[in-house]
């Protein structure tokens, strides 16, 4: 029987959606209580900035032109400037950084260039590894590349990322690898990775030339401590950006994910040659959307209330939950992610908050796949995002507690 390639695969629908397969688990059964709360999407609803339509207007004439495919030097420039207020680092707005159309298409045509620049090894199809739970896209660039997805459990025992040591032992998968996906804060579990966990796979990118593809697309919205960033390490050793391509977007910073808006920085010479791919295939980001980024990025004020909002929703689950179902407050992002393995695991558990309580949450095994070793690290999770006002969150909340705790 012939394998199926990565792209069979996805012409197959192997791999749904997980917010459609929720959709599907769900349809069957009637909510329990109304009014429904929906817990799933984690899709921003805070207040965007009130200069945005505005910005688009100023710009509206560019809407008569092809934008670059690099972008316009005042959007490249913003990103630059708030690269160097928020980590320290000086980077080449010319060279380092590339805009794209929210961070979702930088992360999946950014494939298509690691692993073209992969050879095959003793007959192997390259790899790309990535954190387990991990983002759609990530799996989805995989597939369409026809290279090997390969699964990075992320789970308490390992701190919430993935074990570098256990990967640094498997030097067949290392020669073989085009990229590796990592998340910080992490997706759904709101781990940050630390300097030293970042250097360590940037010095593994680097050994077995492959490109680190570092997903910072929730560096803004965090408890305490700023997540530290990938440009921020690489900046620090002798060969700069060399192998590492960070993304980042104004969806969750700025509560914009219609504007469709984001970057990819790092590695000059991969910039380079992505560039050339997209020029051929990409989308451009129209002109007068590139100018109100270029606004949004250079304003902080709303970043900051933003932030603030955020806190106050962890705030009603610090008080709720407590250290129930192994809640703890996240490093950052807006997601709870809670241990249900005593009601059943995360798929029964979702179909009964649902009839019981009409609270509509992810099942943690829709994030995830098996790795190698038939493990689903979401398996016994549910994924709750933070993303209704605090008062519908707190009914949710003590929703899933009256009915879990029965």
């Amino acid at each position: 029987m012939t394998r199926q390639t990565g792209l069979g695969r996805l012409a197959a629908g192997d791999v749904p959606y997980p917010f459609s397969r929720t959709r599907e688990l769900l349809a069957p059964h009637a909510a329990g209580l109304e009014p429904v709360i929906d817990l799933t999407l984690g899709e921003p609803r805070e207040t965007m900035p009130g200069f945005v339509a505005e910005k688009i207007k100023e710009a509206e004439a560019l809407f008569k032109k092809y934008p670059p495919i690099n972008g316009y030097p005042e959007l490249r420039g913003a990103i630059a400037s708030w690269i160097q207020r928020r980590y320290g680092v000086a980077i080449d707005a010319e060279g380092e950084i590339l805009p794209s159309n929210g961070s979702r298409e930088g992360l999946f045509f950014a494939a298509l260039l690691a692993v073209g620049r992969k050879p095959m090894v003793a007959g192997k199809q390259p790899a790309i590894l990535m954190c387990n739970p991990y983002y759609a896209a990530y799996i989805g660039a995989a597939l369409a590349t026809n290279a090997e997805p390969v699964y990075l459990n992320a789970t308490a025992t390992t701190g919430y990322l993935p074990d570098l040591e256990k990967l640094a032992a498997d030097e067949e998968l290392l020669g073989r690898t085009a990229a590796l996906y990592l998340c910080s804060p992490a997706n759904p579990q709101g781990t940050a990775a630390s300097a030293d966990y970042t250097a360590r796979a940037l010095e593994l990118a680097r050994q077995h030339d492959f490109m680190l593809f570092f997903d910072e697309c929730y560096s803004e919205i965090y408890n305490a401590a700023p997540p530290v960033g990938g440009l921020e390490v690489a900046a620090a050793t002798e060969r700069r950006f060399d192998n590492l391509i960070v993304f980042n977007s104004l969806s969750k910073r700025s509560n914009v994910p219609g504007l469709r808006s984001g970057f990819t920085a790092g590695d000059g010479a991969f910039l380079k040659r992505l560039t050339g791919i997209r020029n051929l295939i990409g989308p451009q980001m129209p002109g007068p959307t590139q100018m109100a980024s270029a606004a949004i990025w250079s304003e902080e004020q709303h970043v900051q209330a933003n932030r603030l909002a955020y806190r106050r929703k962890f705030d009603v689950c610090d008080t709720v939950l407590g250290d129930r179902f192994g809640y703890r407050r996240p490093d950052g992002g807006f997601f709870v992610w809670l241990d249900v393995a005593h009601f059943g695991g995360g798929v029964d558990t979702t179909v009964t908050l649902w009839k019981r309580a009409g609270v509509k949450v992810l099942p943690g095994a829709f994030l995830a796949q098996k790795d190698r070793f038939g493990e689903n690290p979401g398996e016994d999770f549910i994924r709750l995002a933070l993303v209704a006002e605090c008062e519908a969150i707190e009914e949710a909340l003590q929703r899933i507690r009256s009915v879990l705790e029965k």
